[in-house]
């Protein structure tokens, strides 16, 4: 181990303010000068003993000669720390079970290591989405059962009344669920799709009732349960995290996925900021929790602590008025109602 501590300035192109600006990469104060990659190991959990801003590793990884996609690594890679024209830089030499050839990579993608944990987020994805009220008012919905009833297994059929887009033939049927409030307006920012299955268009869509065969289910359907056409989730599996150009003010994390009581790594939140705030996939946010109230005895009157620092998250899927992010770290329990600030 070597102990390096310095400051080290990098001009970045920023696509959305249309100049540059300058990012700052801090190393630890305790660095490996090689590194044997491991199975299991994610670009940001590398990044995080090497960098104490852990989001700009793609400026620690620089363009590498030694493989065509600097995001992508492999478990028995050996990293070495380096330094170009006075810059840190991370190069990767490959372990002896990896063969390179001028034209292909002879081994399977899945096998790379991912910035984050994409299977995590890909599900969640899948079943997840925020409705505003006129989404819901604007959707298509399940008005019956064939045979006047409705069963909970794929095949079944269901009949649905609604706009039904042209050239849509999968949909997903979701309910209404929980309400997304702003904690400080009371703002009402969005509702919980709840998941509730699939089913395909099987009937002409220029009926004003259609009927539909059920492909999957995740509990019973309901009558009045909306039918909504796929979305095409595409995930990036860089997702270049970066902090955000603007000040966020007044964020909070408002719920948790699955409703458990302590927020922890890698758990999925709901954050009360969106498009309209300019937050952006790949936005990293510090957690803070509210500072105590202790009381003062010299003083003899109660004070307030400052908020204390508690954790880091990511921003993956961004909405009008909230967005979806995974906690990348805690330094403490986390819950629901912890503020989010620029890192």
């Amino acid at each position: 181990m070597k102990k390096i501590s310095f400051w080290l300035c990098l001009l970045l192109m920023s696509l959305s303010s249309g100049g540059w600006r300058v990012a700052a990469i801090e190393l630890n104060d305790e660095v490996p000068q090689t590194y044997i990659v491991k199975k299991g190991d994610t670009l940001w959990g590398i990044s995080e003993i090497y960098l104490k801003q852990p989001w700009l590793w793609p400026e620690l990884w620089g363009l590498n000669p030694q493989i065509d996609n600097p995001n992508l690594i492999y478990p028995g890679d050996k990293l070495h720390l380096e330094w170009v024209n006075g810059q840190p830089r991370l190069q990767v030499s490959r372990g002896r079970d990896v063969k390179l050839s001028p034209n292909m990579r002879v081994l399977p993608l899945d096998l790379a290591i991912p910035a984050i944990p994409l299977d995590e987020i890909g599900a969640f994805l899948r079943d997840h989405r925020v409705l505003g009220a006129d989404d819901i008012v604007r959707s298509a919905y399940v008005v019956a059962g064939a045979q006047g009833h409705l069963l909970s297994a794929p095949g079944d059929r269901i009949f649905g009344r609604g706009s039904f887009p042209d050239g849509e033939r999968v949909y997903g049927i979701f309910r209404p669920g929980a309400v997304y409030r702003d904690p400080v307006t009371s703002e009402v920012l969005g509702y919980q799709a709840q998941d509730i299955g699939s089913a395909t268009l099987i009937s002409d869509n220029k009926n004003e009732v259609v009927e539909l065969q059920i492909s999957r289910i995740a509990e019973e359907v309901r009558v009045s349960d909306r039918l909504l056409p796929n979305e095409e989730q595409i995930l990036d599996a860089t997702f270049r995290p970066r902090a955000p150009e603007q000040e966020i003010v007044d964020g909070f994390m408002i719920a948790v996925d699955g409703g458990v009581s302590q927020i922890g790594s890698w758990d999925i939140v709901v954050l009360n900021r969106g498009n309209r705030e300019g937050m952006e996939v790949g936005h990293v946010l510090a957690i803070y929790q509210t500072g105590a109230l202790v009381y003062d005895d010299i003083a003899k009157e109660n004070v307030v602590l400052p908020d204390a620092r508690a954790g880091l998250l990511m921003v993956f899927k961004v909405f009008e008025k909230v967005s979806y992010a995974i906690v990348l770290k805690e330094n403490r329990p986390l819950k629901v109602l912890d503020k989010i600030r620029n890192p």
